[in-house]
């Protein structure tokens, strides 16, 4: 019957219900239980209020605490509990945007000055009386001159309400006072909202545009147990301690410089050493597994990009266009390149090309630039100009499985085997604005499908996550305290080929369309190292690190000695220093600690006469190992040679 809903719970069975019936009135119907611990609900896949009258049949849960989807609207409800606090406080602020994020929610407000630490703890102080107020929140769907007139005071609130198209449903939502045009959904009530937290409080642009008012955003976190909020916040402070930027700085790595610009990473000698490493390391690995390397321009005639559809999909990442030189046409404009695979096409466009040379692997760790958004950058995992270690294979559709399972085993053997690193995988499909017809893209996602479904993995869907080009496999990784981070991505393309208009001869001796797949293992530089500077703290395996010995005499009479065995130890390829200041060795030894050095290699007299070292292992306090020279650079080179997670 059209009054009534047919609701599908999540053991299958169903019921059903008046169309109407909220939410909480179906939990109480299961039982009293449910009903207590309910917070939300979801139906269609769409998360719901529990107050909200149901319209639709379908499938439908309750949510408790139990669920990821409750944590959400616990820290979207927590967001509008912060706004009221500050409202309360500073009755002028204005409000801005107030989302639920990864591990927590922010407010945006227009407030005379920044907040302090001291603003903080009142703001959270008052917090915890509109938590203890309980105030049920309250969901209304008003008209447009009345929303107009709530948010008169507001000025980001009715930019926000003229973007809301004429057909479209202007809800509001109440907590006691505390009044937000917000599309939901929320907790039942304030005092659902126990264990919360501020954070700090940073500047932020309005709608991330530098040419907008300057906003002063407040990070916080909620969680249903003070455990798990204890446990977030001490992952936090280790965070803090792994962070990248601080580490950098302390080990002399990068550097980012004002007078070049944010977001544009100096490498300094030992953090140009680690990404020669991996260079070296990953280079090495394709071209035993049938790569060849390319090297291509780092700017090209803007007509490129619009010919691959990166113009004008990526137009607001790309830089702006460059007139041409003189002797060129007016018309022509350069781009520097925000990717290689228009580049990497043209390669393969070069030439004609059999069934036979196929799979065409061209790979280059290559340079691109992106024009991210100031408010974005961060250290090395959000930068402007790129170094990614980038590939395009280009093959025949029956080629597209194993080459997939080529790359699944690649990406293995990079993160897990070398650097102990766990990860899983998320399948991305179409997302609403793309390249292609949907034909296309269902042989695409298909074809990823059924390659991880043949390997037997377990994958997550991220459904609308592709590239705008094609679907892709995205493989997500944790440091050593929990964080995810992205890595390697493989998406399979079948409309640059076609864009391109790129041929192969078949066994049949006619024209065919290849396959094509982008790839990237580390994804780039900077992220990786970044991650491994944090994963690592610093402290980074023997075979990747910058300076892999220090040799440490303990006084003059010793640096002859000394300086024999760091000349030694690097005839051997063995990245040596040889600090010989006029320091006292525990003043030699703690600078080696701080600076991370795996192995210290101290020369006393003993040493000197027997030719041996007292090798000091980075993190093993006090201990000293001594053992002949021929044996320490023995050592050295076989935890190169395996790249052994030590010391």
């Amino acid at each position: 019957m059209a009054d009534e809903l047919v609701l599908t719970l999540p053991d299958g069975s169903e019921r059903t219900v008046p169309k109407g019936t909220t939410p909480r009135a179906v939990a109480e119907s299961i039982g009293p239980r449910l009903a207590k611990a309910a917070l939300a609900a979801k139906l269609n896949g769409a998360i719901v209020d529990l107050d909200r009258p149901l319209t639709q049949s379908g499938p439908f849960q309750i949510l408790t605490e139990r669920d990821a989807d409750a944590l959400y609207c616990l820290r979207h409800s927590a967001a509008h509990v912060l706004a009221t606090a500050v409202r309360r406080l500073w009755p002028d602020a204005g409000i801005g945007f107030g989302p639920p994020i990864e591990d927590g929610f922010y407010y945006d407000f227009a407030v005379p000055r920044p907040f302090t630490p001291e603003d903080l703890e009142k703001i959270e102080a008052e917090m915890r009386d509109v938590i203890r107020a309980d105030f049920p929140f309250v969901r209304e769907e008003v008209g447009r001159p009345d929303a107009e007139q709530r948010f008169a005071g507001d000025p980001f609130k009715l930019e926000r309400l003229g973007e809301i198209g004429a057909d479209e449903t202007i809800s509001v939502y109440s907590d006691g006072p505390f009044v937000d045009l917000c599309r939901g959904p929320h907790v039942p009530s304030t005092g659902r909202i126990a264990h919360v937290k501020l954070l700090h409080a940073a500047g932020a642009y309005w709608r991330g545009d530098e040419r907008r008012p300057m906003l002063q955003r407040i990070y916080g976190t909620a969680w249903f147990s003070r455990q798990d909020l204890e446990q977030y916040l001490h992952r936090l402070e280790e965070a803090r301690k792994r962070d990248h930027r601080v580490i950098g700085k302390a080990l002399d790595l990068f550097s980012i410089q004002e007078d070049v610009g944010p977001g544009l990473i100096f490498w300094h000698p030992k953090g140009a050493m680690l990404q020669f490493q991996l260079r070296r390391f990953i280079e090495d690995l394709v071209l035993e597994r049938g790569y060849d390397l390319v090297y291509t321009p780092h700017i090209t005639r803007e007509q490129l990009f619009v010919r691959s559809g990166h113009l004008p999909y990526y137009a607001e990442n790309q830089f702006p266009a460059m007139a041409a030189a003189s002797g060129e046409s007016e018309d022509v404009r350069y781009r520097v390149k925000p990717m290689n695979c228009p580049l990497h096409v043209l390669v393969y466009k070069a030439q004609q090309r059999s069934y036979r040379d196929l799979p065409i692997r061209l790979a280059e760790i290559g340079n691109v630039y992106r024009n991210e958004r100031s408010g974005t950058l961060h250290g090395m995992l959000r930068v402007r100009g790129l170094t990614m270690d980038d590939a395009h294979l280009f093959m025949r559709p029956d080629q597209i499985e194993e080459e997939i399972f080529h790359l699944l085993d690649l990406t293995d053997y990079v993160l897990r085997q070398t650097f102990g690193v766990e990860y899983r995988l998320d399948l991305a499909t179409r997302p609403e604005t793309k390249l292609g017809d949907d034909a296309v893209w269902d042989q695409a996602e298909a074809a990823l499908k059924a390659a991880l479904e043949r390997r037997n993995l377990t994958y997550r869907l991220d459904a609308g996550g592709g590239a705008f080009y094609g679907p892709k496999i995205d493989v997500k990784f944790n440091d050593a305290i929990g964080r995810e981070w992205q890595g390697t991505t493989i998406q399979l393309d079948f409309n640059l080929p076609e864009r391109f208009e790129l041929e192969y001869t078949g066994t049949d001796n006619r024209p065919h369309r290849p396959v094509m797949i982008h790839r990237a293992i580390f994804g780039t530089m900077e992220r990786f190292i970044g991650f491994l500077i944090e994963h690592f703290v610093g402290a980074f395996p023997v075979w990747l690190s910058p300076e892999q010995v220090r040799v440490l005499p303990i006084a003059d009479a010793q640096v002859s000695a000394a300086r024999a065995v760091h000349e030694r130890l690097r005839a051997a390829g063995i990245r040596s220093h040889l600090d010989e200041r006029n320091e006292t060795l525990n003043y030699k030894v703690r600078d080696g600690e701080l600076h991370k050095v795996p192995y210290l290699a101290v020369i006393g007299g003993r040493e000197a006469e027997a030719g041996t070292v007292a090798v000091r292992t980075r993190g093993s306090a006090q201990k000293q190992d001594v053992m002949a020279q021929h044996e320490f650079l023995n050592l050295l080179l076989d935890q190169i040679r395996t790249r052994a997670r030590v010391p």
